[in-house]
Protein backbone atom coordinates (compact mmCIF):
# COMPACT_ATOMS: atom_id res chain seq x y z
CA UNK A 1 0.00 0.00 0.00
CA UNK A 2 0.97 3.43 -0.94
CA UNK A 3 0.16 6.36 1.28
CA UNK A 4 -0.61 9.81 -0.37
CA UNK A 5 -1.22 13.00 2.08
CA UNK A 6 -1.62 16.23 -0.42
CA UNK A 7 -0.63 19.22 1.45
CA UNK A 8 -1.86 22.14 1.63
CA UNK A 9 -1.94 24.98 -1.01
CA UNK A 10 0.28 26.98 1.63
CA UNK A 11 3.00 24.08 2.44
CA UNK A 12 6.19 25.05 2.11
CA UNK A 13 7.67 21.33 2.15
CA UNK A 14 7.56 18.64 -0.27
CA UNK A 15 5.47 15.60 0.03
CA UNK A 16 7.14 11.95 1.10
CA UNK A 17 8.57 9.49 -1.31
CA UNK A 18 6.85 6.76 -2.79
CA UNK A 19 7.84 3.88 -0.88
CA UNK A 20 7.89 0.81 -3.86
CA UNK A 21 9.90 3.35 -6.40
CA UNK A 22 13.65 1.39 -5.59
CA UNK A 23 15.19 2.94 -8.77
CA UNK A 24 17.03 5.56 -9.62
CA UNK A 25 15.19 6.60 -12.82
CA UNK A 26 11.56 6.53 -10.57
CA UNK A 27 11.38 9.68 -9.92
CA UNK A 28 7.99 12.16 -9.27
CA UNK A 29 7.91 14.97 -11.20
CA UNK A 30 5.47 17.87 -9.66
CA UNK A 31 6.60 21.50 -10.18
CA UNK A 32 7.05 23.65 -8.43
CA UNK A 33 8.42 20.83 -5.92
CA UNK A 34 11.88 20.89 -5.50
CA UNK A 35 11.77 17.13 -4.52
CA UNK A 36 8.50 15.82 -4.63
CA UNK A 37 7.45 12.70 -2.75
CA UNK A 38 4.16 10.75 -3.35
CA UNK A 39 4.23 8.08 -0.05
CA UNK A 40 3.00 10.89 2.06
CA UNK A 41 1.61 13.92 0.76
CA UNK A 42 -1.73 16.17 2.01
CA UNK A 43 -4.65 16.77 -0.18
CA UNK A 44 -6.28 20.32 1.32
CA UNK A 45 -10.06 19.96 2.08
CA UNK A 46 -11.82 21.97 -0.13
CA UNK A 47 -13.87 25.26 0.98
CA UNK A 48 -17.47 23.30 0.21
CA UNK A 49 -16.59 20.91 2.28
CA UNK A 50 -17.77 20.67 6.02
CA UNK A 51 -15.60 19.60 8.57
CA UNK A 52 -16.36 16.26 10.17
CA UNK A 53 -18.90 15.16 7.51
CA UNK A 54 -19.23 12.00 6.23
CA UNK A 55 -18.31 10.47 2.57
CA UNK A 56 -19.47 7.27 1.20
CA UNK A 57 -16.69 4.17 0.61
CA UNK A 58 -15.30 4.71 -2.93
CA UNK A 59 -15.43 1.84 -5.69
CA UNK A 60 -12.42 0.17 -4.93
CA UNK A 61 -12.76 -1.85 -8.56
CA UNK A 62 -12.06 1.06 -10.50
CA UNK A 63 -8.82 2.89 -11.56
CA UNK A 64 -11.02 5.77 -11.66
CA UNK A 65 -12.51 6.58 -7.70
CA UNK A 66 -14.62 9.28 -6.41
CA UNK A 67 -17.13 10.98 -3.99
CA UNK A 68 -19.43 12.83 -3.47
CA UNK A 69 -19.75 16.31 -1.30
CA UNK A 70 -23.20 18.17 -1.27
CA UNK A 71 -22.93 18.80 -4.93
CA UNK A 72 -19.21 18.73 -5.74
CA UNK A 73 -17.37 16.05 -7.04
CA UNK A 74 -14.06 14.76 -5.13
CA UNK A 75 -11.99 12.72 -7.71
CA UNK A 76 -9.27 10.88 -7.86
CA UNK A 77 -7.30 9.05 -10.93
CA UNK A 78 -4.74 6.55 -11.39
CA UNK A 79 -3.58 5.35 -14.37
CA UNK A 80 -0.51 4.09 -16.01
CA UNK A 81 1.63 7.00 -18.05
CA UNK A 82 1.23 4.53 -21.12
CA UNK A 83 -2.69 3.86 -22.61
CA UNK A 84 -1.27 0.59 -23.66
CA UNK A 85 -0.80 -0.47 -20.36
CA UNK A 86 -3.79 -1.42 -17.82
CA UNK A 87 -2.76 -2.13 -13.92
CA UNK A 88 -4.68 -3.21 -11.54
CA UNK A 89 -5.33 -0.76 -8.43
CA UNK A 90 -7.52 -0.64 -5.22
CA UNK A 91 -8.09 2.49 -4.08
CA UNK A 92 -9.71 2.74 -0.20
CA UNK A 93 -11.70 5.43 1.14
CA UNK A 94 -9.42 8.63 2.14
CA UNK A 95 -8.69 9.04 5.24
CA UNK A 96 -10.11 12.67 7.11
CA UNK A 97 -7.26 14.08 9.06
CA UNK A 98 -9.86 16.47 10.07
CA UNK A 99 -7.44 19.59 9.63
CA UNK A 100 -7.44 20.24 6.31
CA UNK A 101 -6.10 17.27 4.92
CA UNK A 102 -6.78 14.08 3.97
CA UNK A 103 -4.82 10.77 3.68
CA UNK A 104 -4.98 8.58 0.66
CA UNK A 105 -3.56 5.38 -0.13
CA UNK A 106 -3.91 2.73 -2.96
CA UNK A 107 -2.25 -0.84 -3.41
CA UNK A 108 -0.76 -2.24 -6.98
CA UNK A 109 -0.92 -5.22 -8.28
CA UNK A 110 1.12 -5.33 -11.12
CA UNK A 111 4.50 -4.13 -12.34
CA UNK A 112 3.63 -0.27 -14.25
CA UNK A 113 6.55 -0.16 -16.49
CA UNK A 114 6.20 3.42 -17.37
CA UNK A 115 4.79 5.26 -14.92
CA UNK A 116 1.87 6.25 -12.94
CA UNK A 117 -0.53 9.30 -13.08
CA UNK A 118 -2.05 10.65 -10.29
CA UNK A 119 -4.73 13.02 -10.30
CA UNK A 120 -6.74 14.99 -7.21
CA UNK A 121 -9.58 16.26 -8.44
CA UNK A 122 -12.22 18.36 -6.65
CA UNK A 123 -14.82 19.17 -9.48
CA UNK A 124 -13.20 19.81 -12.77
CA UNK A 125 -10.05 21.25 -10.90
CA UNK A 126 -6.74 19.90 -9.60
CA UNK A 127 -6.01 19.90 -5.97
CA UNK A 128 -2.71 21.00 -4.37
CA UNK A 129 -0.04 19.67 -6.43
CA UNK A 130 -2.42 17.54 -8.84
CA UNK A 131 -1.38 15.50 -11.49
CA UNK A 132 1.74 14.11 -9.38
CA UNK A 133 3.76 11.82 -12.19
CA UNK A 134 5.73 9.16 -10.77
CA UNK A 135 7.92 7.32 -13.64
CA UNK A 136 8.58 4.08 -14.19
CA UNK A 137 8.98 1.40 -13.39
CA UNK A 138 6.96 1.10 -10.59
CA UNK A 139 6.73 -2.24 -8.15
CA UNK A 140 4.11 -3.21 -5.69
CA UNK A 141 4.90 -4.44 -2.33
CA UNK A 142 5.87 -8.21 -3.01
CA UNK A 143 7.86 -7.46 -6.56
CA UNK A 144 10.95 -8.79 -5.76
CA UNK A 145 13.50 -6.88 -7.55
CA UNK A 146 15.82 -5.02 -5.39
CA UNK A 147 17.84 -1.81 -6.22
CA UNK A 148 21.13 -2.74 -6.48
CA UNK A 149 22.76 0.87 -5.16
CA UNK A 150 21.21 1.53 -1.46
CA UNK A 151 22.82 5.11 -1.84
CA UNK A 152 20.45 5.96 -4.67
CA UNK A 153 17.36 3.72 -3.00
CA UNK A 154 17.63 6.02 0.13
CA UNK A 155 18.00 9.55 -1.85
CA UNK A 156 14.65 8.55 -3.69
CA UNK A 157 13.05 8.19 0.01
CA UNK A 158 14.52 11.33 0.91
CA UNK A 159 16.03 9.36 4.05
CA UNK A 160 17.62 11.58 6.78
CA UNK A 161 21.41 11.95 6.04
CA UNK A 162 21.60 11.92 10.11
CA UNK A 163 19.64 9.26 12.95
CA UNK A 164 20.89 10.98 16.56
CA UNK A 165 19.26 7.88 17.95
CA UNK A 166 21.72 5.50 15.66
CA UNK A 167 24.33 7.46 16.42
CA UNK A 168 23.86 7.23 19.76
CA UNK A 169 23.54 3.68 20.11
CA UNK A 170 26.64 2.69 17.78
CA UNK A 171 28.72 5.24 19.38
CA UNK A 172 29.63 2.80 21.82
CA UNK A 173 30.81 0.00 19.22
CA UNK A 174 33.24 1.30 17.12
CA UNK A 175 34.03 -2.31 16.03
CA UNK A 176 32.19 -5.44 15.90
CA UNK A 177 33.75 -8.76 16.59
CA UNK A 178 31.97 -11.43 14.99
CA UNK A 179 33.10 -13.96 16.62
CA UNK A 180 33.10 -12.70 19.82
CA UNK A 181 29.44 -12.44 19.34
CA UNK A 182 28.97 -16.17 18.17
CA UNK A 183 31.24 -17.25 21.40
CA UNK A 184 28.75 -15.12 24.25
CA UNK A 185 25.23 -14.24 23.23
CA UNK A 186 24.55 -17.16 22.82
CA UNK A 187 25.25 -18.31 26.40
CA UNK A 188 24.70 -15.20 27.86
CA UNK A 189 21.02 -14.78 26.48
CA UNK A 190 20.22 -18.19 24.74
CA UNK A 191 19.20 -20.25 27.47
CA UNK A 192 15.60 -21.65 27.49
CA UNK A 193 13.89 -18.73 28.55
CA UNK A 194 15.63 -16.34 25.69
CA UNK A 195 14.15 -14.52 23.05
CA UNK A 196 17.00 -14.43 20.63
CA UNK A 197 17.68 -14.87 16.75
CA UNK A 198 20.68 -15.10 15.16
CA UNK A 199 20.58 -13.74 11.67
CA UNK A 200 22.76 -13.76 8.42
CA UNK A 201 21.65 -12.18 5.51
CA UNK A 202 24.48 -13.23 2.40
CA UNK A 203 23.59 -12.32 -1.35
CA UNK A 204 20.10 -10.14 -0.10
CA UNK A 205 18.73 -14.05 0.82
CA UNK A 206 17.89 -13.96 4.92
CA UNK A 207 19.09 -16.96 7.11
CA UNK A 208 18.38 -17.72 10.81
CA UNK A 209 18.21 -19.42 13.77
CA UNK A 210 16.57 -19.19 17.07
CA UNK A 211 18.05 -19.18 19.97
CA UNK A 212 15.34 -19.92 23.50
CA UNK A 213 11.95 -20.53 23.64
CA UNK A 214 10.28 -17.59 23.54
CA UNK A 215 11.14 -16.45 19.55
CA UNK A 216 7.89 -16.19 18.26
CA UNK A 217 8.24 -12.79 17.55
CA UNK A 218 10.84 -13.42 14.80
CA UNK A 219 7.96 -13.71 12.30
CA UNK A 220 7.90 -9.69 12.86
CA UNK A 221 12.08 -9.41 12.22
CA UNK A 222 11.57 -12.33 9.07
CA UNK A 223 8.69 -10.09 7.00
CA UNK A 224 10.39 -6.75 7.67
CA UNK A 225 13.70 -7.51 6.81
CA UNK A 226 12.25 -9.83 3.65
CA UNK A 227 10.41 -6.50 2.77
CA UNK A 228 13.76 -4.51 2.93
CA UNK A 229 15.36 -6.90 0.86
CA UNK A 230 12.66 -6.92 -1.90
CA UNK A 231 13.48 -3.01 -2.41
CA UNK A 232 17.27 -2.83 -1.74
CA UNK A 233 20.34 -4.80 -1.64
CA UNK A 234 20.76 -5.35 2.16
CA UNK A 235 24.32 -5.50 2.87
CA UNK A 236 26.11 -8.45 4.00
CA UNK A 237 25.96 -8.60 7.95
CA UNK A 238 25.26 -11.27 10.53
CA UNK A 239 23.59 -9.99 14.09
CA UNK A 240 21.26 -10.58 16.83
CA UNK A 241 17.95 -9.22 17.95
CA UNK A 242 16.37 -9.23 21.22
CA UNK A 243 12.60 -10.39 20.43
CA UNK A 244 12.23 -9.87 24.36
CA UNK A 245 10.54 -6.76 26.03
CA UNK A 246 13.83 -5.55 27.89
CA UNK A 247 16.90 -4.44 26.71
CA UNK A 248 19.22 -6.95 27.81
CA UNK A 249 23.27 -5.78 27.48
CA UNK A 250 23.86 -3.57 30.47
CA UNK A 251 27.96 -3.71 30.18
CA UNK A 252 29.31 -0.46 30.49
CA UNK A 253 31.55 0.34 27.87
CA UNK A 254 35.07 0.64 30.07
CA UNK A 255 34.14 -2.53 31.15
CA UNK A 256 36.13 -5.87 30.04
CA UNK A 257 34.70 -7.74 28.48
CA UNK A 258 32.79 -4.91 27.07
CA UNK A 259 28.95 -4.75 25.74
CA UNK A 260 28.07 -6.22 22.66
CA UNK A 261 25.84 -4.46 19.68
CA UNK A 262 22.62 -6.47 20.57
CA UNK A 263 19.75 -5.21 18.76
CA UNK A 264 16.58 -4.71 20.90
CA UNK A 265 13.04 -2.65 20.12
CA UNK A 266 13.32 -1.00 22.98
CA UNK A 267 16.01 0.81 24.70
CA UNK A 268 17.01 2.14 28.58
CA UNK A 269 18.99 4.98 29.77
CA UNK A 270 21.01 2.09 31.87
CA UNK A 271 21.82 -0.85 28.73
CA UNK A 272 23.67 -0.84 25.45
CA UNK A 273 21.32 -2.34 22.45
CA UNK A 274 21.18 -1.26 19.55
CA UNK A 275 17.41 0.37 18.80
CA UNK A 276 15.25 -0.54 15.92
CA UNK A 277 11.39 0.51 15.77
CA UNK A 278 9.67 -1.62 17.43
CA UNK A 279 7.86 -4.92 16.51
CA UNK A 280 4.65 -2.79 16.75
CA UNK A 281 5.64 -0.15 14.71
CA UNK A 282 7.38 -2.61 12.32
CA UNK A 283 3.95 -4.64 11.97
CA UNK A 284 2.17 -1.43 11.55
CA UNK A 285 3.57 -0.05 8.90
CA UNK A 286 3.82 -3.72 6.87
CA UNK A 287 0.03 -4.23 7.74
CA UNK A 288 -0.36 -0.01 6.08
CA UNK A 289 1.17 -1.66 3.11
CA UNK A 290 -1.53 -4.62 2.96
CA UNK A 291 -4.31 -1.76 3.44
CA UNK A 292 -5.69 -2.60 6.91
CA UNK A 293 -7.04 -0.37 9.30
CA UNK A 294 -5.62 -0.76 12.58
CA UNK A 295 -2.32 0.48 11.80
CA UNK A 296 0.12 4.07 11.81
CA UNK A 297 -1.96 5.40 8.59
CA UNK A 298 -5.06 4.70 9.91
CA UNK A 299 -4.90 6.22 12.91
CA UNK A 300 -4.33 9.20 11.31
CA UNK A 301 -8.45 9.59 9.67
CA UNK A 302 -9.80 8.35 13.09
CA UNK A 303 -8.83 11.09 15.54
CA UNK A 304 -12.47 11.75 17.21
CA UNK A 305 -14.41 14.74 17.75
CA UNK A 306 -13.10 18.41 17.07
CA UNK A 307 -10.91 19.67 19.99
CA UNK A 308 -13.42 21.84 21.25
CA UNK A 309 -15.98 18.63 21.42
CA UNK A 310 -13.51 16.08 22.85
CA UNK A 311 -14.16 15.50 26.81
CA UNK A 312 -12.16 17.38 29.17
CA UNK A 313 -10.73 15.04 31.24
CA UNK A 314 -7.61 12.66 31.06
CA UNK A 315 -8.20 9.53 29.98
CA UNK A 316 -6.17 5.95 30.15
CA UNK A 317 -7.24 2.01 29.57
CA UNK A 318 -4.71 -1.06 29.74
CA UNK A 319 -3.49 -3.63 31.42
CA UNK A 320 -2.04 -4.23 34.79
CA UNK A 321 1.59 -4.40 34.03
CA UNK A 322 2.80 -1.30 35.83
CA UNK A 323 1.44 -0.68 39.60
CA UNK A 324 1.22 2.98 38.42
CA UNK A 325 -1.57 2.08 36.12
CA UNK A 326 -3.52 0.43 39.00
CA UNK A 327 -2.34 4.13 40.65
CA UNK A 328 -4.13 5.88 37.98
CA UNK A 329 -7.56 3.86 38.34
CA UNK A 330 -7.34 5.06 42.65
CA UNK A 331 -7.11 8.83 41.49
CA UNK A 332 -9.59 8.33 38.84
CA UNK A 333 -12.44 7.04 41.61
CA UNK A 334 -10.58 10.25 44.06
CA UNK A 335 -10.89 12.67 40.99
CA UNK A 336 -13.85 11.68 38.31
CA UNK A 337 -13.93 15.13 37.06
CA UNK A 338 -10.81 15.13 36.10
CA UNK A 339 -9.68 11.51 35.15
CA UNK A 340 -10.94 8.46 33.95
CA UNK A 341 -8.88 5.38 33.89
CA UNK A 342 -9.69 2.12 34.19
CA UNK A 343 -7.98 -1.54 34.01
CA UNK A 344 -9.05 -4.44 31.04
CA UNK A 345 -7.48 -6.86 32.14
CA UNK A 346 -5.29 -8.28 35.12
CA UNK A 347 -2.41 -10.55 35.17
CA UNK A 348 0.56 -8.97 37.62
CA UNK A 349 -1.93 -7.93 40.09
CA UNK A 350 -5.24 -10.40 40.58
CA UNK A 351 -5.75 -9.36 43.86
CA UNK A 352 -6.08 -5.87 43.08
CA UNK A 353 -9.28 -6.52 40.61
CA UNK A 354 -11.53 -6.69 43.30
CA UNK A 355 -11.22 -3.32 45.00
CA UNK A 356 -10.11 -1.43 41.54
CA UNK A 357 -12.65 -3.21 39.36
CA UNK A 358 -12.17 -4.38 35.36
CA UNK A 359 -12.90 -1.51 32.88
CA UNK A 360 -14.70 -2.65 29.58
CA UNK A 361 -12.87 -2.82 26.90
CA UNK A 362 -13.18 0.28 24.15
CA UNK A 363 -11.52 0.59 20.90
CA UNK A 364 -8.59 2.84 20.28
CA UNK A 365 -10.74 4.94 18.19
CA UNK A 366 -12.83 5.78 20.89
CA UNK A 367 -9.99 7.30 22.58
CA UNK A 368 -9.90 10.50 21.32
CA UNK A 369 -12.91 11.75 22.23
CA UNK A 370 -10.98 12.56 25.15
CA UNK A 371 -8.87 15.60 24.88
CA UNK A 372 -5.77 14.57 27.24
CA UNK A 373 -4.16 11.03 26.98
CA UNK A 374 -1.87 9.31 29.67
CA UNK A 375 0.87 7.54 28.87
CA UNK A 376 2.21 5.17 31.27
CA UNK A 377 4.89 2.59 31.59
CA UNK A 378 3.88 -1.03 30.60
CA UNK A 379 6.55 -3.97 31.02
CA UNK A 380 8.75 -1.43 29.27
CA UNK A 381 8.18 1.52 27.26
CA UNK A 382 4.48 2.10 26.50
CA UNK A 383 3.98 0.99 22.81
CA UNK A 384 1.01 2.98 22.39
CA UNK A 385 2.59 6.25 22.62
CA UNK A 386 3.19 6.36 18.66
CA UNK A 387 -0.74 6.12 18.44
CA UNK A 388 -1.29 8.58 20.85
CA UNK A 389 1.05 10.87 19.71
CA UNK A 390 -0.52 10.57 16.18
CA UNK A 391 -4.15 11.27 17.40
CA UNK A 392 -4.96 14.57 18.36
CA UNK A 393 -5.22 14.98 21.94
CA UNK A 394 -2.96 15.99 24.30
CA UNK A 395 0.01 13.73 25.92
CA UNK A 396 0.74 13.63 29.68
CA UNK A 397 3.74 11.41 29.25
CA UNK A 398 5.20 9.49 32.42
CA UNK A 399 8.99 10.30 32.58
CA UNK A 400 10.59 6.83 31.94
CA UNK A 401 13.89 5.23 31.58
CA UNK A 402 12.70 3.14 28.72
CA UNK A 403 12.69 4.86 25.32
CA UNK A 404 11.77 3.81 21.16
CA UNK A 405 13.60 4.71 18.33
CA UNK A 406 11.76 8.04 17.67
CA UNK A 407 11.96 9.41 21.49
CA UNK A 408 15.09 11.26 20.99
CA UNK A 409 13.40 14.18 18.53
CA UNK A 410 10.32 14.75 21.49
CA UNK A 411 10.92 17.80 23.71
CA UNK A 412 8.72 17.92 26.86
CA UNK A 413 6.33 21.01 27.08
CA UNK A 414 7.11 21.25 22.82
CA UNK A 415 5.19 17.82 21.58
CA UNK A 416 3.79 16.64 24.66
CA UNK A 417 3.09 17.40 28.71
CA UNK A 418 6.02 15.51 30.95
CA UNK A 419 4.70 13.83 34.73
CA UNK A 420 6.84 12.62 37.10
CA UNK A 421 6.88 8.98 37.66
CA UNK A 422 5.51 8.13 40.65
CA UNK A 423 2.25 10.13 38.97
CA UNK A 424 2.52 13.02 42.13
CA UNK A 425 1.76 16.03 39.96
CA UNK A 426 -0.72 14.28 37.25
CA UNK A 427 -3.95 16.32 38.67
CA UNK A 428 -1.88 19.20 38.60
CA UNK A 429 -0.47 19.14 34.76
CA UNK A 430 -4.49 18.43 34.10
CA UNK A 431 -5.48 20.96 35.82
CA UNK A 432 -2.91 22.98 33.77
CA UNK A 433 -4.21 21.72 30.58
CA UNK A 434 -7.62 22.71 31.42
CA UNK A 435 -6.31 26.28 32.22
CA UNK A 436 -4.51 26.47 29.41
CA UNK A 437 -6.57 25.41 26.38
CA UNK A 438 -4.92 26.91 23.66
CA UNK A 439 -1.44 26.37 24.88
CA UNK A 440 -1.96 22.39 25.33
CA UNK A 441 -3.48 22.53 21.94
CA UNK A 442 -0.90 23.76 20.70
CA UNK A 443 1.35 21.09 22.08
CA UNK A 444 -1.20 18.32 21.23
CA UNK A 445 -0.74 19.43 17.64
CA UNK A 446 3.08 20.00 17.37
CA UNK A 447 3.17 16.31 18.60
CA UNK A 448 0.70 14.78 16.05
CA UNK A 449 2.92 17.01 13.61
CA UNK A 450 6.16 15.45 14.81
CA UNK A 451 4.78 11.84 15.02
CA UNK A 452 3.06 12.08 11.40
CA UNK A 453 6.59 13.15 10.39
CA UNK A 454 9.02 10.55 12.21
CA UNK A 455 6.44 7.65 11.99
CA UNK A 456 5.74 7.57 8.21
CA UNK A 457 6.66 4.09 6.66
CA UNK A 458 9.54 5.31 4.28
CA UNK A 459 11.20 6.64 7.32
CA UNK A 460 10.86 2.98 9.20
CA UNK A 461 12.07 1.56 6.17
CA UNK A 462 15.03 4.18 6.14
CA UNK A 463 15.67 3.11 9.58
CA UNK A 464 16.01 0.13 9.77
CA UNK A 465 18.50 0.15 6.89
CA UNK A 466 20.45 2.87 8.68
CA UNK A 467 21.23 0.25 11.22
CA UNK A 468 22.25 -3.07 8.87
CA UNK A 469 24.11 -0.41 7.43
CA UNK A 470 26.34 0.89 10.18
CA UNK A 471 26.61 -2.48 11.75
CA UNK A 472 27.52 -3.95 8.70
CA UNK A 473 30.41 -1.33 8.31
CA UNK A 474 31.52 -2.14 11.95
CA UNK A 475 32.01 -5.68 11.07
CA UNK A 476 35.74 -7.44 11.40
CA UNK A 477 34.98 -10.06 9.63
CA UNK A 478 33.00 -12.00 6.86
CA UNK A 479 28.90 -12.83 8.19
CA UNK A 480 28.59 -16.48 7.16
CA UNK A 481 25.74 -19.03 7.13
CA UNK A 482 26.14 -20.59 10.96
CA UNK A 483 25.17 -24.42 11.87
CA UNK A 484 21.69 -24.37 12.55
CA UNK A 485 20.27 -21.87 10.00
CA UNK A 486 17.66 -21.58 7.52
CA UNK A 487 16.55 -19.82 4.81
CA UNK A 488 13.48 -17.66 5.36
CA UNK A 489 11.80 -17.30 1.90
CA UNK A 490 10.39 -14.42 0.41
CA UNK A 491 6.36 -14.97 0.14
CA UNK A 492 4.91 -16.09 -2.92
CA UNK A 493 1.95 -14.01 -3.72
CA UNK A 494 0.23 -15.10 -6.55
CA UNK A 495 -2.22 -12.81 -6.90
CA UNK A 496 0.16 -9.78 -7.96
CA UNK A 497 1.97 -10.07 -11.78
CA UNK A 498 5.70 -8.86 -11.11
CA UNK A 499 8.10 -7.66 -13.74
CA UNK A 500 11.40 -6.81 -12.83
CA UNK A 501 13.85 -4.65 -15.07
CA UNK A 502 16.68 -5.38 -13.76
CA UNK A 503 18.87 -8.23 -13.19
CA UNK A 504 21.59 -8.69 -10.64
CA UNK A 505 24.66 -11.30 -9.49
CA UNK A 506 22.59 -11.97 -6.57
CA UNK A 507 19.39 -12.66 -8.09
CA UNK A 508 18.89 -16.27 -8.29
CA UNK A 509 17.87 -18.37 -11.28
CA UNK A 510 14.90 -20.22 -11.14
Amino acid sequence: MISHSFHRYDSHSGPPVSMRRTITQAKIHSSPLENPRVESAFVPRPTGMREGSGMPPWDASLLENEFFQGQTLFKVVIKSLSPKELVRIHVPKPLDRNDGTFLMRYRMYETVSEGLKIEVLYGDEHVAQSPYILKGPVYHEYCECPEEDPQAWQKTLSCPTKEPQIAKDFASFPSINLQQMLNEVPKRFGDERGAIVHYTILNNRVYRRSLGKYTDFKMFSDEILLSLARKVLLPDIEFYINLGDWPLEHRKVNETPGPLPVISWCGSLDSRDVILPTYDITHSTLEAMRGVTNDLLSIQGNTGPSWINKTEKAFFRGRDSREERLQLVQLSKENPELLDAGITGYFFFQEKEKELGKAKLIGFFDFFKYKYQVNVDGTVAAYRYPYLMLGDSLVLKQDSTYYEHFYVALKPWKHYVPIKRNLSDLLEKVKWAKENDEEAKKIAKEGQLAARELLQPHRVYCYYYRVLQKYAERQSSRPEIRDGMELVPQPDDNTSLCQCHREGPFREEL
